[in-house]
């Protein structure tokens, strides 16, 4: 019997041991029909313009056709002087490809189980809106997107940090305490209560009369908060048990610097304003820091792998391995367009293509122009873009540290060099299977 009740708990074990460490197929270019010399010249030469330009000092792409990975080659250096090569296991800060892969998979699932109406007013669920004339009646689907009228950005760290550069330290101290336990950076933490005066001056925000598209990250610094109270989870650990472990992302999650991976991060900025440091495993955006790393808008770290795993869940909306998380009904309506008549691309916190790309050429388009229109995507300000296409079933993932040393490179957008990769093994397939 104890034989018995052992190698039940040992094969128990390896099942977990297996489903956290599930590994994505590989296979060459070639075997799934694309033209394999095409694709490793274009993307060679893409890669070189980029980091002779000083687009980056680094970056890795990653493609999947299907489920099958057929390219992921890194390049470059973490930084300029060239000390360490990129890696195919580093992990990147994901800046605001956090929204798809952080608090939006969970607001599905919410939809899914009726906990949530896209098209109920969101005060229904976040109480301090219900007296908000402005905001009262705005719906999640408006929210999502980018259809509300929300102000796009707010600068919280001029809350924290004076004229002079001085911290304030009514905000900010430099050891952890009863009352600062969120932890911005190395010798940084920050009182309690800021993020409560966050969400205050966000619920005060003005909206616009005219509901048009623009791109605001508001609310996602408040949705991880509305998904512990519609969940009763904590709101990591809820995205942890529902959705990066049943896709195996191990990497995928906030605060990597607690987590003791294997994996090198890859450094973002110096920065020479808040931290005084370079920023390298704690979040690159000032928002999410004070936010203690955690928000929905920015905060995640990933490798390549672990992104592609999750752009297949989207891929093959909401399934995996036959098992679906998330029922397809429900990503395929966010991975719509909503707005269209009032020119809105966008979907449901998804970015989607401009409407008449097919017809654009490269320099123009956003993303390939061989993309399907039922492609999506995010990008991310950090130098990281994900892009699934489940008509072509190609994935797409660009990871890249652009912003070192600082955020005022940016060739990596006007070279175009995502869009660039992107469209090669569209054109790669296409050469080998003519239409």
């Amino acid at each position: 019997m104890k034989k018995l009740v052992f190698s039940f708990i040992f094969f128990t074990s390896l099942l977990q041991i297996g489903f956290a460490q599930r590994e994505l197929i590989h296979a060459s270019a070639a075997t799934l029909g694309f033209d394999e010399n095409f694709i490793n010249h274009q993307v060679d030469s893409i890669m070189q313009m980029g980091i002779d330009s000083l687009a980056f000092p680094g970056a890795q792409i990653l493609i999947a056709k299907n489920d099958t990975v057929i390219f992921h080659k890194a390049y470059g250096y973490h930084t300029y002087d060239k000390n360490q090569v990129v890696a195919l296991n580093d992990l990147y800060d994901l800046a605001s490809v956090t929204k798809i892969a952080g608090p939006l998979p969970a607001l599905m699932k919410l939809v899914d189980e009726g906990k949530l109406d896209l098209d109920a007013p969101f005060s229904n669920y976040w109480k301090p809106w219900r007296n908000r004339k402005d905001k009262k009646e705005l719906t999640l689907r408006e929210i999502l997107a980018h259809q509300a009228g929300l102000v796009p950005y707010i600068v919280f760290l001029e809350k924290v940090v004076r004229d002079n550069g001085k911290v304030k330290r009514r905000f900010v101290h430099t050891a952890s305490g009863k009352r600062f336990q969120g932890q911005v950076y190395e010798g940084i933490y920050i009182n309690n209560r800021f993020e409560r005066k966050m969400n205050r001056i966000i619920n005060r925000s003005e909206v616009s009369d005219e509901k048009k598209y623009l791109y605001s990250g508001l609310t996602f610094l408040i949705f991880p908060k509305l998904i512990e109270q519609l969940t009763g989870s904590d709101y990591q650990t809820y995205l942890k048990e529902n959705f990066y472990q049943p896709i195996g992302a191990n990497t995928l999650g906030y605060l990597p610097e607690q987590k003791n991976y294997a994996n090198d991060i890859v450094p973002t900025e110096v920065d020479s304003l808040f931290r005084k440091s370079v920023v390298k495993g704690w979040v690159h955006d000032e928002n999410a820091a004070l936010k203690g790393g955690v928000s929905g808008n920015a905060g995640l770290f990933a490798t390549a792998d672990d992104l592609a795993k999750l752009m297949l869940f989207y891929q093959n909306y909401g399934n995996v391995d036959g098992e679906q998380l998330i029922s397809a009904e429900t990503v395929k309506e966010f991975a719509e367009v909503q707005f269209r008549e009032n020119d809105n691309r966008r979907g449901l916190g998804f970015d989607k293509p401009y409407f008449n790309n097919t017809e654009l050429p490269l320099a123009e388009a956003y993303p390939s122009p061989l993309a399907s229109p039922a492609s999506f995507g995010h990008s991310g300000f950090t130098g990281t873009f994900v892009w699934a296409d489940p008509e072509k079933k190609l994935t797409y993932i660009f990871l890249s540290n652009r912003v070192y040393p600082s955020r005022d490179h940016q060739k990596l957008y006007s070279l175009n060099i995502r869009t660039a990769l992107q469209d090669v093994f569209y054109r790669a397939e296409w050469n080998m299977n003519p239409k």
